[in-house]
């Protein structure tokens, strides 16, 4: 295994992946912005190195720096996390070329999935329905109208290099569209420094569930389930739970074989995750995206297989085979997440987070005393329930939510107490705008 594992991220999943090294018996480096100096993640891990100033491209986004850290530390392996350089097939290919393996897909796999118009192309050659879309990027006004007009509205467009819900427009009629075309490529410009789009046919009341797959160099891929990701504001999620409340057996095996057939097309290793968008009808749906690292909400997935997906991720990056099969995954109860955001900046005054039972996990990277910069995403915490069914689940949601003590910050915990009480939420039935719609945003 692995003597030193250094770790090019922040907060709540650079604590995760310490924890798990940790455990694993490995030595970790922890890289951080002048702004992270009192992080925790600095603080638990073996060493860290200060890669540069508070913003992520001067520090987190820096390659070489990050590169540099780990080979003056003697780190044989880097874990992207998720966000920052995670997805970004430079510095894969930088990793590889210096001898540090990157915990993560080949640079190919994520060449091949990270452009959503490519990502498209590859799943219907591999058989995987997607949804109905352009065959490459929309380059006018005139080619969106056209597409537009052909298919119908409402429509969407896409960043082709998106990802965590920016560069999305719906466009409900021509005069929106119009605007939203522009709009698009601004967006994706700011935040990927690459303005091409994509269209697909808005699908109006549709859920957004995704499978956790995780394959090893040796041609083994499998599935662990799938996530309901559908409480969402502008696409970004709030709330998420394992397995789906609207998942059938003979639903959950046809989402799996799509989901290892399409990590198969790009000869995946290492976790990932495909999304897939399940119609108002409950049958048909269609591949979004695949998102080649580990997600947010990977935590939900760990409790109903009681399966560490961080430490395998490391076991087969080694170049070991996966220690389970398909046939010995097993789903176990139900799981929420609840991520709690802050809308404000500062110090944290006093910090209680709850626990003391069977099925609960707090997730963070800050602690009382700790302030908060204002330069990174906005996530505080992750709160997980387990139960033995999703009733269990959601009582000890809002039980935990009620415990929470954060002061000094404004979070959002009110909001997920107010979706727990939700008719929606509480029957499961419930699509991509419910949220949205409850909080006349539509």
């Amino acid at each position: 295994m692995f003597n030193k594992i250094l770790i090019a991220n922040r907060g709540e999943i650079a604590v995760r992946v310490i924890r798990a090294c940790k455990e694993l018996g490995i030595a970790t480096v922890a890289v951080f912005s002048e702004a992270d100096r009192e992080a925790l993640h600095v603080q638990m891990a073996d060493q860290a190195v200060c890669v540069g100033d508070s913003p992520s491209r001067d520090s987190y986004l820096n390659m070489q720096n990050v590169v540099t850290a780990a080979l003056l530390t003697g780190a044989e392996a880097i874990h992207p996390g998720f966000g920052f350089l995670s997805e970004n097939t430079v510095f894969a290919s930088m990793c590889e070329d210096v001898g540090i393996k990157f915990i993560g897909p080949s640079a190919y796999a994520i060449d091949a999935m990270g452009n959503k118009a490519n990502a498209r192309d590859v799943m219907k050659k591999a058989g995987v329905p997607v949804i109905p879309g352009t065959d490459g990027t929309v380059d006018s006004v005139e080619e969106a109208l056209k597409f537009a007009n052909d298919v119908g509205y409402p429509v969407l467009l896409k960043a082709s290099a998106g990802g965590g819900g920016k560069g999305i427009r719906r466009c409900d009629d021509e005069e929106g569209l119009r605007k939203g075309y522009e709009a698009a490529k601004t967006e994706a410009r700011m935040a990927f420094s690459d303005d091409s789009i994509y269209m697909e046919k808005a699908i109006v009341g549709a859920k957004h569930i995704e499978m956790q797959v995780i394959g090893d160099s040796h041609g083994n891929i499998i599935h662990l389930g799938e996530r309901e990701c559908s409480m969402q504001i502008r696409n970004q999620k709030v709330v998420e739970e394992a397995p789906s409340p609207v998942m059938s057996e003979e639903l959950r095996k046809r989402f799996g074989e799509a989901a290892i057939q399409a990590a198969k097309a790009v000869d995946y290793v290492n976790a990932g995750t495909l999304e897939f968008l399940l119609d108002a009808n409950g049958k048909d749906f269609y591949f979004m995206e695949m998102n080649t690292r580990i997600q947010v909400e990977h935590p939900i997935t760990e409790m109903i297989t009681n399966f560490d997906i961080v430490k395998e991720q490391i076991s087969v990056a080694w170049g070991n085979k996966l220690s389970i099969t398909q046939e010995e995954v097993e789903l176990v109860g139900h799981s929420i997440e609840a991520r709690i955001n802050a809308s404000t900046t500062g110090l944290i005054e006093y910090m209680f987070l709850p626990a003391g039972c069977l099925g609960l996990r707090v997730d963070s990277g800050i602690y009382a005393g700790y302030v908060m910069p204002p330069h990174y995403d906005s996530m505080v915490a992750k709160v997980i329930t387990h139960g033995k069914n999703r009733d269990e689940a959601i009582a000890k949601m809002k039980r935990a939510l009620d415990e929470i003590v954060i002061d000094g910050i404004v979070t959002n915990i009110e909001l997920h107490q107010e979706i727990l009480e939700y008719p929606e939420f509480i029957a499961g039935d419930y699509h991509t705008k419910t949220l949205e719609g409850k909080l006349g945003m539509l």
